[in-house]
C-alpha cells in the first residue's frame, strides 16, 4: 500500500481535497470585472456592456457617526394643510394672447366753509379695452377694441362730457421668414364717439354726434415689429381715409371736411351736403409700450396722415401719450395727453356785439390733458 492510498482508506483524503477547494474559493472570491464585449459595427442596434461589480461579502460599517439617525422614518400628516387654490390643469398652448382691461378714474373736490371760495365737483372716466393678438411663425394679427367715456359734475352747472371715444383697430402681417422683423401688412382702423358733443354752455346745437364724425382707414404697407418688444411701426403709402358725417345738419355746414350744401339767396337748401368725404394718401402709425422706471409705464400712440390729392405735405396728427403709475394690482394713477391737428376740422368765426370779427376760426391744434387716480381690473 502506497503513501497516497493510505489517507483515502482512512477517510482523510476526501477531507483534504475539500479543504483545498475552500481555500482556493476564498482566494479567488473578489470583485470581478467582465471583459468588454466587442461592438458589432455592422449591426443596426448595438448595446454597450458597461462595468458590472459583484461583491461576494458585504462589508459592515465599523464606525457610525453620532449625527446619523438610525431610527425608522415616520410619515406624519400633522403639518399637512388642505389645498386652498384650484389645481392648475395642463392646458394646450395657444397662439392667441388675450387681455381685457377695465379702468375707472375719479377726481373729486369738496369745500366746507372754505373762505378762499370754490365749487364742489366730481369727475369720473371709464376705459374698457379688449386686446386679442395672434402670432405664430410667419403671421401676426393684432386686434384691439377700446371704449372711453367721462363725465364731470360741478356745483351750479349741468353735467358735461369730458371723454368720448370708440376705437377699433386691426393689423394683419406676414413675413417671409422667422428671422426678419419686417412684415407685409394690411391695416383697418375705425373711430367715432358715443353721444352728442356741444360747445358749452350751449346745449341746443351739437357740434359732433355718433358717426359725425366717423373715421375709417384702410391701407396696405409694411410693419416693423421687433421680437420681445411692444413696438409696432406701420408705414403705408396707399391708405384710403373715409370721413363719415351722418348728421345732415352738420353735413350741410360742411363739417369735418365733407362738401357742404348749396343754398339759395333765401337760405333754402338746393343741394344737400355730402355725408362722406374720401381721401387717398400716406399713413404712418406707431405704438410703443415700455417700463421706464419701477412701477412706471409709458404708452405711446401716434398717427400721421397726408393726402396725395388735396394738399400733399399737410399732415394730420393724432398723438396720445399716457404714463401709468402702478400702486398695486388694482390701484393706479394715469397721466395722459392727446394732441390732434386736422385741417378738415375747423372752428367757427366769432364776432362781437358790433359785428367785428374777433376770431377768424379755421383749423387749430387741439390739446387735452387728463390726470386721474382710480382702479384697474384685468380679466
Amino acid at each position: 500500500m502506497s503513501f497516497i492510498e493510505y489517507p483515502f482508506r482512512e477517510g482523510r483524503g476526501w477531507t483534504l481535497i475539500l479543504l483545498l477547494f475552500l481555500n482556493f474559493s476564498a482566494i479567488t472570491a473578489q470583485d470581478t470585472i467582465p471583459t468588454r464585449q466587442p461592438i458589432d459595427t455592422t449591426a443596426v442596434d448595438t448595446i454597450t456592456v458597461d462595468t458590472i461589480v459583484i461583491r461576494a461579502v458585504q462589508s459592515k460599517i465599523r464606525n457610525i457617526p453620532r449625527s446619523v439617525n438610525l431610527t425608522n422614518p415616520i410619515v406624519s400628516f400633522k403639518k399637512t394643510k388642505a389645498r386652498t387654490k384650484e389645481f392648475n390643469q395642463f392646458k394646450v398652448p395657444s397662439f392667441w394672447q388675450n387681455e381685457n382691461i377695465l379702468k375707472i378714474n375719479f377726481n373729486e373736490v369738496a369745500f366746507v366753509n372754505w373762505k378762499a371760495g370754490g365749487d364742489n365737483s366730481i369727475a369720473a372716466a371709464g376705459n374698457l379695452k379688449f386686446i386679442k393678438n395672434y402670432k405664430f411663425r410667419y403671421i401676426q394679427w393684432d386686434n384691439d377694441l377700446e371704449f372711453r367715456y367721462g363725465l364731470n359734475a360741478q356745483e351750479g352747472r349741468k353735467v358735461r362730457k369730458t371723454e368720448d371715444l370708440i376705437r377699433l383697430s386691426s393689423t394683419f402681417g406676414y413675413r417671409r421668414d422667422t428671422l426678419s422683423n419686417w412684415y407685409y401688412s394690411v391695416k383697418a382702423n375705425f373711430n367715432t364717439q358715443f353721444s352728442n358733443g356741444y360747445k358749452y354752455p350751449d346745449r341746443s346745437t351739437p357740434v359732433s354726434r355718433f358717426m359725425a364724425p366717423g373715421y375709417l382707414f384702410l391701407g396696405a404697407g409694411t410693419s416693423f415689429i421687433p421680437e420681445g418688444k411692444k413696438f409696432n411701426l406701420y408705414i403705408s403709402p396707399i391708405t384710403q381715409k373715409i370721413t363719415y358725417v351722418q348728421d345732415q345738419n352738420l353735413a350741410n355746414q360742411g363739417a369735418f371736411g365733407v362738401k357742404k350744401a348749396v343754398f339759395d339767396e333765401e337760405g333754402n337748401i338746393i343741394t344737400p351736403g355730402k355725408n362722406v368725404f374720401m381721401e387717398f394718401g400716406f399713413l404712418i402709425t406707431n405704438t410703443w409700450q415700455n417700463q421706464i422706471f419701477e412701477n412706471v409705464f409709458l404708452d405711446h400712440r401716434v398717427n400721421l396722415y397726408t393726402d396725395y390729392l388735396k394738399r400733399f405735405g399737410n399732415i394730420d396728427v393724432d398723438w396720445e401719450l399716457n404714463i401709468k403709475l402702478v400702486v398695486n394690482k388694482y390701484i393706479q394713477t394715469n397721466i395722459g395727453t392727446q394732441l390732434i391737428y386736422d385741417d378738415d376740422v375747423t372752428f367757427d368765426e366769432i364776432q362781437n356785439e358790433d359785428g367785428v370779427i374777433i376770431d377768424s376760426g379755421g383749423p387749430r391744434i387741439q390739446f387735452k390733458q387728463i390726470l386721474g387716480v382710480g382702479v384697474a381690473y384685468t380679466f
